[in-house]
């Protein structure tokens, strides 16, 4: 019956609709059990009806006329219960709901198994006997399976409309979740886009001319390096010279040994241009896609994108220009950030991508333009929606392919709203963050990967409170020199000078390990990296500790924060090495100086050694995405259990309250640097807790600092009494949205999460 199973499932993933997956699951169901019926009804919620929409065995005029009343009879006992109901006697069970229609009075034995998708019940997929009969556990569990498959299916015909064409009803308000990506709302038109060439079709192939295929392999990359450069160009107006950084590191990845000599390599072995590319491309993209760091992880598409536009001058095609109309909402599977650089700004109002996350490039791309996004929305039927009318709430991580005229206008007055909001925040540009009853703020950027120093960052931000110093390691295919380092560090010290930078020592390992210095480890958010990695080799910890502080140099503006501390150990020793830098600096002429450092709350075990750590450091910085994941256990890029992060979870505020008293005692400042400083909600609860340093990406500065000017400190002391009384996470958010509501500032926060 296994191979029976996975050929059906087969079959039904590559149903090119939903009318015919329904086809083939009660023609080959029927078969397989042996069953007389085997049929498919679908919940109609906004009817509260169940309708038959397949069947095999069942009279085939009584599809989609066979309608019954919500939790009404052995169907709506399955729906209900949302598990299997066996039953040997059907119409002897008091549930029985007899349907003249179907010609179903001589069935007895009944089994139905739920269509379930995200705790919702979509159907109930059901198989009858003539002869009273229990189905037996095998068959259970083969039904069970094939319902799982259905479920999607189910979803996507939703989604596409297509499910709303075979009822013949209005367009529905449902939505498609995803993960928000940047904010905003956006209404306009779904425009698909595809990879320009298929790496993965590429066979493995003889190369007849060595020589002529590395000239050829060579040429396709001087013309993606012109591609890159001149889309570069087309952004320029667009967005400021450092959020452009993106290209400098696709051009860099362009010149490594690492990848154009790896693929020579391979062609000089025999193998033809496009299968040692394939072969290279492969390589470099599957160090990535082992990374738990979601962050990171978006690297092995930015490689693969590369890989496809250099496949695609090797085989001499040049894709047709595209058509984009007014209002282009750019939808993918895996949409990168070249092919939204590809779209005219002045037609771009959003974006949707099936895969990927906050984190990933296209996402703080869209964030730096102010376009709307939402991301990893795994339920998105991309190939039919192209040309459709889509709504995107980048705030939510919602999605409304073709949705109903109430839900259109709802939205129409939310963008109305939105842009109305944009003009009041320009307000507060010039103002100084502090509360209604004078107690100041500082609020901090966080820059990394692509860097968020914008005009607005630079100007407004009263320095750097995350500098992430992963990238200059990620685009070389050796470590780079303290040569090298120091330069990097220069540029972004002096940038904000005289105003503090806080730079974050390497922070790489099991769940961000580099190309040229892998870590494999089967549970990598519990393994080898951070501090742990510094420590056990000291001579890349003390390589950059030099490099920043000669970086540092007549500027007095450096702090270091050291990553994934867990135990005092760990500090103790990383401050002798800053010391040991220090001093080998000194004899060697340099005038160095020791800076303030700090160490990053981000493990439990930390919050509750919260006082032995603020003895040791001169400041404490939470980071409140890995601290909410650790506390909550869940990984919120994974999307079975997205839901359950919360970074307002009562747990996760206790345990904040917990550092920020830990580091009061020894007259430590406490920083919070994760995603919930930038959120204009969850601000009002740190603010309420005395915490006073706050690091966000740019585009949540002007948010922050308005909601900051609204409120006094005694008020949000109020609220986080509130908030400490509430036992779940969605009760501390409707307290935030209210409170805000009441000032005024209702725009700021969108219902949900």
């Amino acid at each position: 019956m296994l191979e029976t199973l996975h050929r059906i499932v087969k079959e039904v993933n590559a149903a090119p609709d939903l009318g015919e997956a329904l086809e083939l699951i009660v023609t080959r169901v029927k078969k397989a059990v042996g069953a007389d019926v085997c049929s498919v009804y679908l919940t109609d919620f906004e009817r509260r009806e169940h309708v038959l929409r397949a069947t095999e065995g069942l009279q085939s005029a009584a599809v989609g006329k066979v309608r019954l009343p919500l939790h009404r009879g052995l169907i709506g006992l399955v729906c209900e219960r949302a598990e299997p109901v066996n039953v040997a006697d059907a119409p002897d069970h008091r549930h029985y709901l007899f349907a003249h229609e179907t010609g179903e009075t001589r069935y007895h034995g009944f089994l139905g198994v739920p269509i379930i998708q995200n705790r919702r019940v979509l159907g109930v997929l059901v198989v009858r006997q003539i002869e009273q009969r229990t189905f037996d556990d095998s068959e259970v569990t083969f039904l069970f399976t094939l319902a799982a498959q259905l479920a999607g299916a189910i979803t996507h015909a939703q989604a596409s409309g297509e499910l709303v064409a075979m009822e013949g009803v209005a367009p529905p308000t449902r939505f498609l979740q995803g993960r928000a990506g940047a904010p905003g709302v956006a209404l306009g038109t779904a425009v698909v886009v595809y990879p320009p060439a298929d790496l993965d079709a590429v066979p493995d192939r003889k190369a007849e001319d060595p020589e002529q295929e590395e000239e050829d392999f060579r040429t396709a990359v001087a013309a993606v390096v012109e591609d890159l450069m001149a889309l570069e160009d087309r952004v320029e107006d667009s967005l400021p010279a450092e959020d452009r950084a993106l290209f400098d590191a696709w051009l860099m990845m362009l010149g490594s040994d690492s990848l154009i000599g790896k693929t020579v390599e391979r062609i000089m072995a025999g193998d033809w241009a496009a299968g040692a590319l394939r072969q290279t491309i492969e390589e470099h993209a599957k160090v990535f896609d082992g990374m738990d760091d979601v962050y990171l992880r978006e690297r092995a598409s930015d490689v693969r994108d590369l890989g496809r536009r250099i496949l695609m001058h090797l085989q001499q095609e040049r894709s047709g220009p595209v058509d984009y109309p007014e209002d282009t909402i750019l939808v993918g599977d895996e949409v990168s950030a070249m092919q939204l650089a590809d779209v005219p700004m002045e037609r771009l109002a959003g974006l949707v991508s099936a895969k990927g996350a906050s984190f990933s490039h296209v996402a703080i791309l869209a964030r730096a333009m102010g376009v709307p996004a939402v991301m990893g929305v795994s339920d998105l039927p991309v190939g039919r929606v192209d040309g459709r009318f889509l709504i995107s709430d980048g705030y939510r991580g919602r999605i409304y392919v073709s949705p109903a005229p109430s839900v259109r206008t709802e939205y129409l007055r939310l963008a109305e709203e939105d842009r109305a909001l944009s003009a009041e925040l320009e307000a507060t540009r010039d103002l100084p963050p502090e509360t209604s009853d004078g107690v100041s703020v500082r609020l901090y950027l966080n820059t990394g990967l692509v860097s968020e120093m914008s005009t607005l960052g630079s100007d407004e931000a009263a320095g750097v409170g995350l500098y992430r110093t992963e990238v200059p390691f990620m685009v070389r295919d050796r470590f780079p020199s303290e040569e090298a380092q120091t330069a990097n560090y220069r540029n972004v010290l002096e940038t904000f000078a005289p105003r503090p930078v806080t730079i974050r020592t390497l922070d790489i390992g099991g769940d961000k390990p580099l190309p040229y210095f892998p870590v494999n480890e089967s549970n990598p958010f519990l393994g080898w990296r951070g501090i742990r990695i510094s420590l056990d080799h000291p001579e890349i910890f003390l390589t950059q500790v030099r490099a920043v502080l000669r970086a540092a140099v007549g500027l007095d503006n450096l702090q270091l924060l050291l990553p994934m501390i867990s135990n005092v150990s760990e500090v103790d020793d990383s401050l002798l090495l800053i010391q040991r830098a220090h001093d080998e600096l000194i004899e060697e002429g340099h005038g160095v100086k020791m800076p303030r450092v700090g160490v990053m709350i981000e493990v439990p075990a930390a919050v509750y050694q919260v006082e032995a750590l603020a003895r040791r450091v001169d400041f404490l910085s939470v980071g409140t995405n890995d601290l909410t994941q650790y506390l909550l256990a869940v990984d919120r890029n994974n999307s079975h259990v997205a839901e359950i992060y919360d970074d307002l979870h009562p747990a996760v505020l206790r345990a904040l309250i917990q550092v920020v008293e830990g580091g009061r005692q020894f007259h430590r400042e406490v920083s919070v640097c994760g995603e919930m400083a930038g959120s204009p909600a969850a601000a009002v609860l740190l603010l309420g807790m005395g915490v006073e340093n706050l690091s966000m990406s740019a585009s949540s500065l002007l948010r922050v600092k308005w909601v900051i000017h609204s409120i006094s400190r005694a008020r949000a002391r109020e609220l986080l009494q509130a908030a400490l009384r509430c036992e779940k996470a969605a009760e501390v958010r409707a307290l935030l949205s209210n409170a805000l509501e009441e000032i005024g500032l209702g725009g700021l926060v969108r219902a949900g999460k």
